[in-house]
């Protein structure tokens, strides 16, 4: 059973199916920035519960679970309705295939993030975070809508979805923000963090959508290099040490 500490986060993760429910809801009456931007503002809540879990000591397993249940909403059902509305429903049965295809991504990489939660996730993402394909999906047609009043490069938008159903289910590894900031990696990941959030503040429907495909594409190039490097030791038969293991969601 959840402890008294677990009313803190758990405010935030109800906050979260809120903004789910809400971007649906939103994405059915046509207002298809508003249900974006409560996408967006899910993502903001699903960052704060797992911070303010740990510094509660509110962490337990009923807040994983719970946590997964108001991702799925969010960042998986809410994003793929939002998507078929504005430009999968022109596709007839494939737009409902790849918006399923989404959906059970989403939900794969939910599942496989709560039985690795206790184990070694806290070192890379396995996988991209189902929040952050969520939220790069909602912030294109964001930036869209506010540079040309509506969805330009459709096939673009489609493309996404299916790449990242894809990378959600990968071993690609993305990083998670560090915890501690005791050696130089963390401390330059801090300050590029700390930089690209200056950054969107000041233009949120311009550079949030940069930002974050940046993140994406980052994570690609880096395992197609550790790729390149396994390749290479397999070849002249020396070992690969850069190779990390582990991965999962942190705060999904």
């Amino acid at each position: 059973m959840p402890s008294y500490r677990g009313i803190f986060p758990g405010t935030f993760t109800m906050g979260n199916v809120v903004c789910g429910f809400l971007a649906i809801l939103s994405a059915f009456e046509g207002n298809i920035t508003t249900a974006c931007w409560f996408v967006i503002l899910a993502g903001f809540l699903d960052a704060l519960d797992g911070k303010v879990a740990r510094l509660s000591g509110g962490t337990s397993q009923f807040g994983i679970e719970l946590d997964s249940l108001a991702d799925f909403l969010s960042f998986g059902i809410a994003p793929a309705v939002i998507v078929h509305s504005i430009k999968l429903s022109s596709l007839g049965k494939w737009g409902w295939v790849i918006s399923v295809i989404y959906i059970m991504a989403s939900a794969y990489r939910l599942a496989r993030f709560n039985l690795l939660a206790d184990t070694e996730e806290k070192k890379d993402f396995l996988g991209l975070p189902v929040p952050a394909a969520a939220v790069t999906l909602v912030s294109f047609v964001i930036f869209s809508y506010n540079l040309w009043d509506g969805l330009r490069f459709g096939e673009v938008l489609v493309s996404m979805i299916i790449l990242f159903a894809f990378l959600m289910v990968s071993q690609v590894q993305y990083d998670t923000f560090p915890e501690r900031f005791d050696t130089k990696q963390n401390r330059i990941k801090l300050a590029v963090l700390l930089g690209a959030a200056v950054m969107v503040i000041f233009r949120p429907r311009l550079l949030l959508f940069p930002v974050l495909a940046s993140y994406i594409l980052f994570g690609m190039v880096c395992e197609l290099y550790r790729l390149f490097y396994v390749g290479v030791g397999k070849v002249t038969g020396r070992p690969n040490r850069n190779r990390k293991s582990g991965g999962g969601d942190g705060d999904e």
